[in-house]
């Protein structure tokens, strides 16, 4: 059974307890309490006000037509930039749809990022993926699997061979609890077990499978006891603390250097948005349950907790919301009036050295002019 990220649960079973720090209040339970340095509390902070901003700027985009798709983290803010605070620059992250801004967290430029949801000549992926699929090699990321689940056994797989490489690194991989009634989560989780791989699996419970509740996929009392039945030591987080999470991820990370092997995670959550913008919540679960889950918004919990410890207040609230607005506002002027990508580089990163066939389709091409602009 693992200790270390749950030290203190008064709780003696982790995998159903709720491992938490902060209080409604603001304050900590002095048995759980991290004490993580106010500046580091502080970027936290910053990180999620960012992402709560530039997920409702993009919505608003989708809205007025100017992209395609988004998927907001709208109330699931602390898990992703906890993950993005502990993530060391050799580590590997394979995110589900609501851990896209860990690359953020972890230096991505915003620039880059949003030209990814516009898909122009500013994304580094050259408009190929989905929008809200993004990645990126500098920070060591990859995209996200839109087929419930895959991406967990990529993350074990990563793991596994650096660990084979003798690299002080790990990977973390995240799932929603849907994909834990997946055939991947079952081989992802049975083969870190069995060779030990230095990875962080971490599920957003955040109790609606798109629109199917938690309950209607699985009758597991929690989602972290699944992992008893691999040999894995799991723990249930609340997963809108975010000195909580920093704490275990910190903690499960830690023992994974160490050569521990893997942990399971379970954050507890709540998505407070639709699913993505080709989703209507109200059709399936009511306005009564999302408002209660508004009171324990991790934005809001984070915020009471630094104004207790005197770190912010009003004013240095309203110049942080102003700060940022700019911020994303001048990023989407600047990309939205990029171009497409380049005709001819449908045809880059194919192949090391092109085919025959393809060097014909890209003379081709070449000689073809342009489809006239409407």
């Amino acid at each position: 059974m693992i200790s270390e990220p749950h030290a203190g649960l008064r709780d003696s079973d982790p995998d159903v307890g709720l491992f938490t720090v902060l209080r409604e209040d603001g304050s900590t339970d002095p048995a759980t309490d991290p004490k993580i340095p106010t500046e580091r509390l502080l970027l936290a902070y910053r990180h999620m006000r960012r992402l709560r901003l530039l997920d409702a700027r993009m919505i608003l985009l989708q809205r007025q037509g100017r992209v395609g798709f988004y998927g907001a983290c709208t109330g699931q803010e602390a898990v992703p930039i906890a993950t993005g605070l502990v993530a060391r620059p050799d580590d590997w992250v394979f995110p589900a749809l609501r851990e896209q801004s860990v690359m953020l967290v972890r230096g991505f430029p915003l620039r880059k990022f949003v030209a990814q949801v516009f898909g122009n000549s500013g994304d580094v992926l050259k408009g190929r993926q989905m929008p809200s699929h993004p990645s990126g090699r500098q920070v060591h990321q990859v995209s996200w699997s839109s087929c419930i689940g895959p991406q967990i056994p990529q993350a074990v797989g990563a793991a596994w061979a650096m660990k084979k490489e003798k690299k002080d690194a790990v990977a973390f991989g995240f799932s929603g609890d849907g994909a834990t009634s997946q055939p991947d989560f079952h081989a992802a989780m049975t083969f870190a077990a069995a060779f030990a791989a230095p990875v962080v699996i971490v599920c957003q419970n955040n109790h609606w499978s798109i629109s199917v509740p938690t309950a209607r996929q699985t009758a597991s009392r929690t989602i972290a006891v699944k992992g008893r039945a691999y040999g894995i030591p799991s723990v249930r987080v609340d997963g809108n603390d975010l000195l909580a999470v920093h704490t275990v991820l910190e903690a499960a990370a830690d023992r994974a250097r160490r050569g521990g092997g893997p942990t399971f995670v379970e954050a507890l959550t709540y998505r407070i948005g639709a699913h993505s913008t080709s989703d209507d919540p109200t059709r399936y679960r009511t306005d009564a349950e999302v408002e209660s889950w508004k009171k324990k918004d991790p934005v809001d919990r984070l915020a009471r907790h630094l104004r207790r410890l005197g770190a912010i207040d009003d004013a240095s609230e309203k110049d942080l919301e102003a700060e940022l607005g700019v911020e994303i506002g001048d990023v989407i002027k600047e990309v939205e009036e990029l171009p497409p990508p380049a005709r001819m580089s449908l045809f880059d990163d194919v192949y090391a050295e092109p085919p025959w066939n393809l060097r014909e389709q890209r003379e081709l091409l070449a000689k073809t002019p342009p489809a006239p602009s409407h």
